[in-house]
């Protein structure tokens, strides 16, 4: 079956799908679809939109595409649960809702590879600041923006543990920083979080739900698109499937624009015929585009929880207890308030592990609760308690993301060779002794019944790399795997998120990035998309802001504006 021609078909309505969404369907002249393989963001689905329901939808066939790596050989064998939004905001609509945007130096770390220097913080910062509304900022902060979608509030990180964190950390050596966003990220601070009013603020409440009214913009959703279509290297359209439907529906269009992440994007790339010739033919895929790097440069961050209990009873432990649950989802039902309106990731911080890195390569978040982030409890746990979530942000290990079927159904093989490398294990070692630095500071005193996990016989490095390997989850930031550049790995050109050797297709997604950045990469995804958004108008790009920012080595001011 046959469908109408549209200028713009868009391939995902997750993060980066609804900013683009709202911005090339402004000017009316434009016919816009988008198509998302999940289902729609009901406004009565309290495991969506109430924030300390963040945990119900893990794991959920009804919520979660449910991922898992191949056998990580570094890692015992295991296979790594991956979580990705299975529902219209794609993993906004499920993730825990910290707003990062990553360190300024990692954007002159991309800008440094040959073709990206477009993609300096300079550059990228007005695009920071037009997606979001920060009520916290000053109103002369040049870092930040106070017109856009995303409104951020800033977590209130009030109370006795969170009190004792910040005293820990100063007592540990650590600064405090006035916002991890702003002009200096190193230190510690109350994050930003996409919540508004007590309310999950998605990329699909933010940007696509405000505008589905615009008669040049249509939305369907459990529409799972199985290859894009070409003439000769030119894309024409696509295909999708719906589920119970027999034979697939056609759709013409102007360009194809994929943001279905950086685990779909690749495997949808490869299904049509975009990726390694070699790989494609075994596959019994016809080669459009022989482009090797299609799928390689897999990054992700790796974390774990370093849990103590408390002697006190200062924890949110009550509110999680079963017989709370009702009190806490009727208060946040009647009023938006209480421990529900709130996703408890409310303070962190950034830090350097060693002095041979020129900017933080440990990321940290605070709870005031012992519980892992599907919702189990730590082997001796159950009453108070407070953790840590940390990990090394840029590890230099690689992963790949290769299809392994023409049945877009069948999920991709995903190796992320995670502690495969020694920068890996030397940063995770370090890591984990600086946490015991921090939750062993006299501030913790007080409150500290002991460390849950790992527990104090995991002592040496052999030990702490040994409890890492069993332990670690995955922070659900997959990135790198169709990244920009114009190097022969490279699969999409910078200056237009066109994919290398075909026309009228692009990738506006986590998997352009060419390192995955210091944080959780929400923010950057929207920054990548609000960026696009020009580059696919034709607009004239915003004007670069090369403001001053922290470096913690003298170096040259930042870079100039080409």
């Amino acid at each position: 079956m046959a469908s109408a021609r549209y200028d713009y078909v868009i391939v995902g309505g997750g993060s980066a799908g609804c900013a683009l969404a709202n911005r090339l369907s402004a000017d009316p002249a434009n016919r816009v679809l988008v198509l998302e393989a999940g289902r729609r963001d009901a406004w009565w689905d309290v495991f969506i939109h109430m924030p300390a329901a963040l945990a119900f939808p893990i794991g959920s066939r009804f919520y979660d595409w449910r991922y898992e790596s191949e056998p990580e050989p570094h890692m015992g064998g295991r296979r790594i649960y991956h979580a990705r939004g299975k529902v219209l905001g794609g993993s906004s609509s499920v993730n825990g809702m910290i707003f990062q945007r990553g360190n300024p130096m990692d954007y002159e770390r991309w800008a440094a590879d040959p073709g990206m220097e477009s993609w300096d913080h300079a550059h990228c910062l007005p695009y920071f600041k037009r997606m979001e509304t920060c009520l916290a900022a000053r109103g002369d902060d040049p870092f930040r923006g106070r017109a856009g979608p995303l409104v951020l509030e800033r977590g209130p990180a009030r109370g006795p543990l969170f009190d004792a964190f910040f005293a820990a950390v100063l007592q540990a050596g650590h600064p405090l920083t006035e916002d991890v966003n702003g002009y200096r990220q190193e230190g510690f601070a109350a994050f930003d979080r996409n919540v508004h009013r007590g309310r999950r603020l998605s990329a699909a409440r933010a940007y696509l739900h405000p505008v589905l009214h615009r008669p040049n913009l249509e939305l369907r959703t459990r529409a799972l698109v199985t290859r894009v279509d070409f003439d000769g290297a030119r894309a024409v359209g696509l295909r999708y499937a719906r589920p119970g439907r027999p034979g697939s529906v056609r759709v013409r269009a102007g360009e194809v624009i994929l943001c279905g992440g950086a685990i779909n994007s690749p495997q949808l790339l490869q299904l049509s015929g975009v990726g390694a010739a070699s790989e494609l033919r075994a596959l019994g895929v016809d080669v459009v585009a022989d482009l090797p790097g299609v799928g390689e440069n897999l990054q992700d961050h790796l974390e774990v929880y370093v849990q103590h209990a408390a002697t006190q009873p200062v924890s949110m432990a009550p509110y999680f207890a079963l017989r709370a649950r009702p009190r806490v989802g009727l208060e946040w039902l009647l009023r938006k308030s209480g421990p529900g309106a709130t996703n408890h990731f409310e303070a962190g911080g950034f830090v350097r592990s060693n002095h041979d890195v020129a900017y933080p390569n440990l990321m940290y978040h605070f709870l005031p609760i012992a519980v892992r982030y599907d919702g189990t409890l730590p082997e001796g746990g159950g009453g108070h308690g407070y953790q840590v979530h940390v990990g090394p942000m840029y590890s230099d290990a690689r992963g790949t993301c290769k299809a392994i079927s023409t049945d877009p159904r069948v999920k991709p093989a995903l190796r992320f060779n995670y502690l495969s490398t020694e920068q890996d294990r030397r940063e995770w070692v370090e890591a984990i002794r600086m946490t015991r630095g921090i939750l062993g500071a006299p501030a913790f005193a007080p409150f500290s019944g002991g460390e849950l996990s790992p527990g104090p016989q995991v002592e040496s490095d052999a030990q702490i790399l040994d409890w890492v390997a069993r332990d670690a989850e995955t922070a659900l930031h997959p990135s790198c795997t169709a990244r920009m550049g114009t190097d022969a790995l490279a699969v999409v050109d910078p200056l237009s998120l066109r994919v290398h050797g075909v026309e009228g297709l692009r990738v506006v997604d986590a998997s352009v990035f060419p390192y995955v950045p210091n944080g959780n990469i929400y923010a950057p995804v929207m920054m990548t998309a609000e960026k696009a958004a020009d580059l696919v108008l034709g607009n004239t790009p915003l004007e670069p802001e090369p403001v001053a920012f922290h470096r913690h080595r003298a170096a040259a001011t930042t870079r100039a504006t080409p």
